[in-house]
């Protein structure tokens, strides 16, 4: 055997070019932050779901809007409605909503922060006129009746519908796979 030359030795191990590791470590590093983003997703789930409260309005992962009747270690009983309970497990919760999102969603009640500021009228004339014109004109309107142009059409003879009913019964009447020409 011929002992191994330095020359031999460094083509079979020469070290390994940065540029050829770089889609490698992009690739774990990418892994890594989508795993960690995940972790932190997951953990705030965990710490809504411990957070909840009987009285407290849900949404489960199926869509369902309840209120939280009671809380268990692993599961969650739920008011669905008058007369409705419903069992669930903890992980089904979707959200907690605060009691302003959860009641503008299932009763329909807005919650408006603006209430004590200027209501914006229906109708313009109120924009234009004083408070004693516009009790005024509104009690007015209501007295009148508005004329849009259309008048009332005088009523077609008979003989002309007759007429009409008789043209149709003349024509002969079409059977499947027919057509006009012949």
């Amino acid at each position: 055997m011929r002992p191994l030359s330095v020359a031999v030795v460094r083509r079979k191990f020469r070290p390994v070019n940065i540029v050829t590791l770089l889609p490698f470590i992009v690739l774990i590093g990418a892994m890594f932050l989508m795993t960690r983003s995940a972790k932190r997703k997951q953990q705030a789930a965990a710490s809504m779901r411990n957070e909840m409260q009987p009285g407290s309005g849900v949404r489960t992962i199926g869509g369902m809007y309840a209120t939280v009747k009671e809380v268990n270690e692993e599961t969650v009983l739920l008011d669905a409605g008058p007369g409705v309970d419903l069992l669930f497990g903890k992980s089904a919760i979707g959200a907690v909503l605060s009691d302003d999102e959860y009641n503008r969603i299932v009763h329909g009640v807005e919650h408006d922060l603006k209430s004590d500021s200027d209501v914006v009228p229906d109708d313009a004339s109120s924009l234009t006129e004083t408070d004693d014109s516009a009790d005024e004109a509104a009690a007015a309107s209501d007295d009148k009746s508005v004329d849009l142009g259309k008048k009332d059409a005088p009523e077609e003879p008979a003989d002309e519908t007759v007429t009409a009913e008789a043209k149709s019964d003349e024509e002969p009447k079409k059977k499947d796979g027919e057509s006009e020409a012949k």
